[in-house]
Order: C-alpha cells, then sequence, then structure tokens
C-alpha cells in the first residue's frame, strides 16, 4: 500500500530506508568497537506515523522508556528521538559494563552509559542523513531521559510546537548473538525542512505526486 504524507510515496520511504541501512551499519561498527564484540542489526523499517501513534510504538503512554533526544538547526530544523524500552535498555547497558547488579533503576555508571550509547545511535543516523543530502545540519547536546513514554513524548513536542504532526519512524533490531535489542528512532522535521531534505536526496515531494 502507498502512503502518502504531503505527497510522499513508496519511492520516499524507500529512500528514507536506505538512509537508514547507512545510520545503523554505522551504529553497529561503533556498538562494536564499544563492547568489543560483533553486533549486527537486522535491515531497518521505515514508515511515517502521526503524533499520536508515537507511545503505542515503544508500549503505550504508561510504558517506562529510555530516550535520547536532540535538536537539529541549519539548513533543516527539527528534532530526533532514539528510543529503548527499559528491558532493551538494561540489555545493552549490561554487554557495555558486565555486572551482578539486579536493581531495577538504573546506576549513575549506567545512566553514563546509555548516554553515551544513546550519543552513537542518533550520531550514527543523523550522520548517514548529513552524508546524503550534503545538506548544513548541527545538533544541541544530546539529552538523556528515563521516564514513561507519554511524558517523554509530550515534552518533546511542546518543546518542537513548531514541526507537522507527523514523524518519521525507523524500526531498528540490535542482535548481539541470540539476543535482540529493539529501539525505535524518530525523526521529527518542520514541513519546509521534510521537503528541503528529499529534494536534496533526489525526489522532491512537489515533483511526486
Amino acid at each position: 500500500m502507498t502512503i502518502k504524507w504531503n505527497g510522499m510515496g513508496e519511492i520516499h520511504l524507500d529512500v528514507l530506508k536506505e538512509v537508514g541501512n547507512i545510520g545503523a551499519g554505522n551504529a553497529a561498527t561503533a556498538l562494536s568497537k564499544l563492547i568489543s564484540r560483533d553486533i549486527d542489526m537486522k535491515v531497518p523499517h521505515a514508515r511515517i506515523v502521526h503524533f499520536d501513534q508515537i507511545t503505542e510504538l515503544v508500549g503505550g503512554p504508561d510504558a517506562v522508556v529510555v530516550a535520547i533526544l536532540l535538536h537539529i538547526n541549519g539548513d533543516v530544523q527539527g528534532s530526533m528521538f532514539f528510543i529503548l524500552n527499559e528491558a532493551s535498555a538494561k540489555e545493552l547497558v549490561k554487554e557495555l559494563l558486565p555486572t551482578n547488579d539486579q536493581t531495577p533503576n538504573f546506576t549513575d555508571l549506567e545512566f553514563s552509559a546509555l548516554q553515551e550509547i544513546g550519543n552513537i545511535l542518533i550520531g550514527s543516523y543523523l550522520t548517514s542523513l548529513i552524508d546524503f543530502t550534503q545538506l548544513n545540519m548541527y545538533h544541541s547536546v544530546p539529552s538523556l531521559a528515563i521516564d514513561m513514554a507519554g511524558a517523554i513524548v509530550s515534552y518533546g513536542l511542546i518543546e518542537l510546537s513548531q514541526v507537522g504532526d507527523y514523524a518519521m519512524v525507523i524500526d531498528t533490531s540490535f542482535l548481539d548473538g541470540s539476543k535482540e535489542v529493539e529501539g525505535h528512532f524518530f525523526f521529527l522535521p518542520d514541513p519546509e525542512s521534510l521537503n528541503k531534505i528529499f529534494r536534496a536526496l533526489g525526489v522532491p515531494l512537489d515533483e511526486c505526486h
């Protein structure tokens, strides 16, 4: 089925998927170096969702999640999230910091490790987008929050009230041996930036109706 969003069709999702592939590859390489072990990533799944659907994708508004958020400025204005459920975040931290700690809360050291992992993941996707588009983009210092999904997404939308009503989503699965960790990358550009991105990618929205 062809998905339409301001003139967007399957060709645009294919381009987003390719950007996601490169970003996932970069992230897998960086994470492998960080934990000194091979990490694979499944082929990402790209789609467009309404803001109202974001919390449902990560387990519902009351689900506790770990989120990395940054703001984008320059030729493109918007925001990026990378969201993991709490169990997946714990699994990633365990690989980086082998420990017998079974407490449900994250220690200060684990929180710092999550920040480092989050910076790598979200930075990998942003770098791939910059490389593909050759647009000038720079981002704020990434912030990390552990809270209910509804609160985190609401905060992000309040901070970015100028953007449209939809987000680009790239679902990613990390494979570490037999273990699988799922994460969701959300890109929330403002409407003008969206067309600018696709124009730079060679598939402008206004010519693909």
